[in-house]
């Protein structure tokens, strides 16, 4: 799958800067990237690769451009991995989520390059009381090119399990288009993983029905897509970006918001520092928990794989909202 020739000069001039090794694709074997004819699929971080994973099952070799236990929104790419990009037979990555990958990926020349983004509708959520996506009626296009997901879109679709149910469609989709002979088989793991991403989303459904609040704090406002979904309030510590520190007003508007929507707990996540939540929960006598925004599974994730931290989170929403 020889793309380099045509790529134009300025291209190659920056795969070379890059790295001279990404001038190695060239000697890939055969029609696939990956030396034993499996597909070569390079996934951005974990939803993409779990879905990669799942859908591609033997057909395929994945590889996780994100390490576990590495917060996704800080990942920087090394030449290395440019170059291990520009020998991927597809690239699966969501646009805007990691900014170096969106430049990587724009550099590598690949030609099955599939942004999930454009798989489903992408929404701007105020969170965190901040403006962000405050200038609503985004149409379904924008918002693709903005630098990070902050800046009108939130690219958390993930943790809907419908929403991630249209991004495995799309994923399934473009398997069959690169790999053919395998298409049969892309098809039927798609509607598998779709048929249990649907039943993830009854259980979410059925377990959140009734619960005592209706309002949950987080240190990641990650969450947007999930609250709307299950009719949900997430109350965001500090936006988007789970590194920001929030101002002393917004600490003291969520112990108001606190103490009048019966909330009982401040969730923080698994990769990101906690001491935003722990301070917080401390000054409003709340209790802390775990909401794993699932960008990346590590040994102190609570479960294996996707569907078994999410399984997690419904149980530490049920428990902290007070479901009946």
């Amino acid at each position: 799958m020889n793309v380099r020739r045509l790529i134009p000069t300025a291209a190659l001039a920056g795969a070379v800067a890059l790295g001279a090794t990404a001038l190695t694709a060239c000697s890939g074997g055969g029609a696939t990237g990956s030396k034993d004819g499996k597909l070569a699929v390079t996934a951005s971080f974990y939803p993409m690769q779990f879905l990669a994973e799942q859908i591609g099952k033997d057909h395929v070799k994945v590889d996780g451009l994100t390490k576990p236990g590495v917060e996704p929104h800080d990942l920087e790419i090394t030449p290395r991995q440019t170059a291990q990009l520009g020998e991927a037979d597809v690239v699966l990555y969501l646009k805007s989520l990691q900014p170096a990958v969106d430049k990587a990926v724009a550099q590598s020349g690949v030609k099955n390059v599939v942004d999930a983004a454009t798989l489903t509708r992408l929404e701007a959520h105020a969170s965190a009381g901040h403006d962000h996506g405050a200038e609503e009626g985004h149409t379904e296009g924008e918002g693709h090119d903005h630098g990070h997901g902050e800046a009108g879109t939130d690219p958390h679709v993930w943790l809907d399990p419908a929403k991630y149910a249209e991004v495995a469609k799309g994923v399934g989709a473009a398997l069959e288009k690169a790999d053919p002979s395998h298409a049969a088989d892309y098809r039927k793991n798609t509607d598998e993983l779709v048929g249990q991403l649907t039943a993830l989303d009854t259980e979410f459904k059925d377990g959140l029905k009734n619960t005592a609040s209706r309002t949950f704090i987080t240190t990641h406002a990650a969450f947007g897509y999930l609250a709307e979904r299950y009719g949900l309030d997430q109350e965001g510590i500090s936006g988007v970006d789970p590194e920001s520190e929030p101002s002393p007003a917004r600490m003291k508007e969520l112990q108001e918001v606190a103490k009048k929507e019966n909330v009982s707990t401040v969730f923080f996540e698994t990769l990101a520092s906690d001491k935003t939540a722990k301070v917080l929960a401390s000054d409003t006598g709340l209790k802390t928990d775990v909401l794993d925004p699932l960008e990346g599974i590590s040994d102190k994730s609570q479960g294996a794989d996707y569907f078994e931290v999410m399984r997690s989170n419904l149980k530490n929403l049920q428990k902290a909202l007070g479901s009946k």
